[in-house]
Order: C-alpha cells, then structure tokens, then sequence
C-alpha cells in the first residue's frame, strides 16, 4: 500500500470545523474597509524576483534565506510573494493607478521559509491595505482609527496601539550615525545578530528581541530626538488626532523599519496572548519605495494583518465570532421520498435565497438520518415519507423545543420566512 502524501511543512490545512471563522473573520473586515472607501484589489501569488530584491533588499534574510524562487520554464526567475506591499506597488504603477489618490486592500496567503511554530507558518495569510497619493497625517490617523474600529467589531481588549515617527531620509542618516556609534562603544554587548546588523541595518538592532540586548536599546539614542521639523510636525498632528479620537498609545522609539523607504509614521498593534509572535498588525509610510521600483514620487502608506495570528488571538481570548449552522435539514424516508426530497429543497431555495438547507443524501434509516439531522445543528428538521409525500405534507420539528409540527408543501416557505427565518 502506497504511503498517503502529507501536507508539505509549515503549510497547514483549514478545515472545516475551523473555515466558519476564518469567514466570519474576513467579512468584518471587508465591510469596515468598504465602509472606509476602500477597494478591492487581487494579485498575483507569483512575482518576479527581482521585484523583491529591488524592494526588500538582496542582503536581507527574506531575499536570501526564506523566499521560495525557481526558474520557470522559460528560464525567468519567479518567486512566490513574501509579502503583498510590492505586488501592490507594481500593479498601481502599471495599471497608472498613481494619477490619482488610491485606496486599496487586499487579501490572500504569502511565503516564507521559515521556522514554523504557532502563528507563524511558511503558508500565512494576510490582509493589506494600502493608500497612495496621500501625505498629511489624516490618512495616517484613518489607517489607525479603521483598525481599531476592527477589533471592536472583533470584540478584541488586550491589544495596544505603539506608534513611532522615523523622520526623513536626511534626518534617518544623521541618526544611524549616532546610532552606529553608540554600538560601537557598546560592541562587547552585542550578540552575533546584532553585529552583522550593525554594517548593514543598525537601526533593526533597536528590534532585537534577545532580552540580553534589552537594556542596552533602552539607552540607546532615539529617532524621535534627531526628527526634521516637518516630520516632527507631521507626528504632532498624527499624536494630537488619535488623542481626540480616544485612542490610547504608547510611542516606542524602538519601532523601526530597517529599510530606507520607510519614513515618518510607523505603527504596530501589539499583544502579550501570543507569546514571541505578539505583532497582529504593523504598517507605516514607505513614500520611498515607489522610486525605488522605478515610479515617480508618490505619497504611500500601508498596514499588514497576520489572519494567523488574528484568529489565534480571538480563540486566546474566547472571543471567535459567532457562526451559523443550517437553518434545516430535509429527513427522507423511502426512495420515493428521497427524489422528491431534492426537488422540494430546489423549491424552498428558489423561494429563499438566503436559506441555509442541507437535503439528506446517502440513504440510511429514519433514526440514522435524524442523528445527522441533530448533529448538523440545524434549527428545524423537515420529515418526508411515504405517507407524507402521497398528502403534499411534511413534518417540522423545531429542534431546540423538540416541538413537531405538519404542513403542506405550500406553506413550507411562508413558515420559515414569517415565523422564524428572517427573525434569527
């Protein structure tokens, strides 16, 4: 007998049991993002490589060690996305979507090949959301303002807001300068991660999540010390909007974007019911990267949510969303009774759209049928057999109260729409 094929590591089914959720999940956050304005937008899974280099940087460990690349077969080098923010970019300066003021959202898995643990796989999904031609600090405020409005909608409490500002680029060198220096001074305390950043990314050593570093990032200079005045002025207004809107937050000077097209705001929702992994949703300015693909200037803004993660955090903290099981099942006894089962349940869902109707298939007893029926969850079971069916009548047990009822197929539907249906 052959060996069954598993899933391939780090990429993890979603089955049934758990798919409600992930619905419910994703359709609070289309309706808060259309009642935002924002559009749907679907992109491609594979990208071409150099897409990512020129975005994220070759000497990165995403471009080096975790993206999945392969020669297609007409020799091109593709690569299942990391990320979704440069398919978005590409896309917008493709189609001459910079003309005008955009806002954009996304949803869909992403690759990495890294160490699989909870929350984190090599199969993730993510929402994004980005906003172009907008450079005021409102957008920033609105990006903000709509996801908090999210995990209220979630019913989400433990989860806190940190903001940062990371100026402009002239006023980034000034401080990587001061920053460069203050590790050197400080270099026996650096572990092995944080020396190889210090010549290439000094500011992601800021990030560093070994608590041996801990104390000294909190000595460390900070960003916000050595801010241009726009940028300065531009965080102000951001701080003194989300005060007004009631928005608590914390500003982490050690919030940090290690690539040079990121700049002024930066954000994370951060929690402490996931472990490590405690990062749900992050996002920032990068008005840089448009030219560095190769586009003209453009004010760009966006934020990432780890669906992953945000399921994980509502089943932490009890708080999944409500799903709905079948409003009925249709119990057949007889084959006569099964075949016109089916075309009853044609005709109940001609005349209720929205019904939710498992019709029984399979054969079996009446006492077999009626344990799927009850384990189905459904709120009615409907009964045909002979005797039914020769009379154009059928049973209604309300399965809550165990109350039975009989009625003609033609009061069926008016039943379950007047009575119950569009009251649940």
């Amino acid at each position: 007998m052959a060996e069954i094929i598993r899933s391939v590591r780090g990429m993890n089914d979603i089955l049934p049991e758990m798919t409600p959720y992930w619905q419910a999940v994703e359709t609070s956050l289309k309706q808060i993002l259309d009642s935002y304005g924002y559009q749907e937008i679907r992109l491609p899974i594979l990208e071409k490589t150099e897409l990512f280099k020129r975005s994220i940087g070759e000497v990165t460990d995403i471009v080096e060690k975790e993206m999945y690349t392969f020669d297609d077969r007409n020799g091109d080098s593709l690569t299942l996305r990391p990320e979704g923010t440069a398919g978005c970019v590409r896309a917008a300066m493709e189609h001459g979507m910079f003309n005008q003021q955009q806002r954009l959202w996304y949803m869909g898995p992403m690759f990495r090949h890294e160490r699989p643990q909870k929350g984190r796989y090599r199969q993730f999904h993510q929402l994004g959301v980005e906003a172009y031609g907008f450079s005021g600090p409102d957008i920033d405020a609105e990006m903000i303002l709509l996801t908090a409005r999210l995990w209220k909608k979630l019913g989400l409490k433990d989860i806190t807001l940190q903001i940062n500002s990371l100026g402009s680029t002239e006023a980034r060198l000034n401080y990587r300068e001061k920053l460069v220096e203050y590790y050197q001074s400080n270099q026996e305390q650096l572990d092995e991660d944080s020396q190889r950043r210090l010549l290439t990314n000094p500011l992601r050593i800021l990030d560093s999540k070994n608590p041996d570093m801990q104390s000294l990032n909190e000595a460390a200079p900070k960003l916000i010390d050595y801010l241009d005045a726009e940028s300065a002025e531009h965080f102000e207004q951001l701080c003194a909007t989300l005060r007004e809107a009631g928005i608590a937050f914390e500003i982490n000077p050690r919030l940090v974007r290690g690539l040079d097209y990121y700049g002024k705001t930066v954000f994370e929702w951060v929690t402490d019911q996931l472990g490590a992994q405690g990062t749900v949703c992050a996002g920032g300015r990068y008005d840089g990267l448009i030219t560095q693909l190769g586009g003209k200037a453009s004010s760009a803004i966006g934020f990432a949510i780890g669906l992953e993660r945000l399921i994980s955090l509502l089943e932490a903290g009890g708080t999944l969303p409500e799903t709905k099981g079948p409003d009925v099942y249709l119990v057949a006894v007889g084959e006569a009774a099964a075949a016109q089962s089916l075309l009853l349940a044609e005709s109940l869902r001609d005349q209720l759209p929205d019904l939710r109707l498992i019709s029984h298939c399979g054969g079996g007893s009446f006492k077999s049928q009626f344990k799927r029926a009850d384990r189905s969850g459904a709120r009615w079971t409907l009964i045909l057999g002979e005797e039914e069916m020769s009379q154009q009548h059928i049973g209604v047990k309300t399965m809550s109260t165990g109350e039975q009822q009989t009625l003609a197929w033609s009061e069926l539907a008016n039943f379950l729409s007047t009575s119950h249906f569009d009251n649940r």
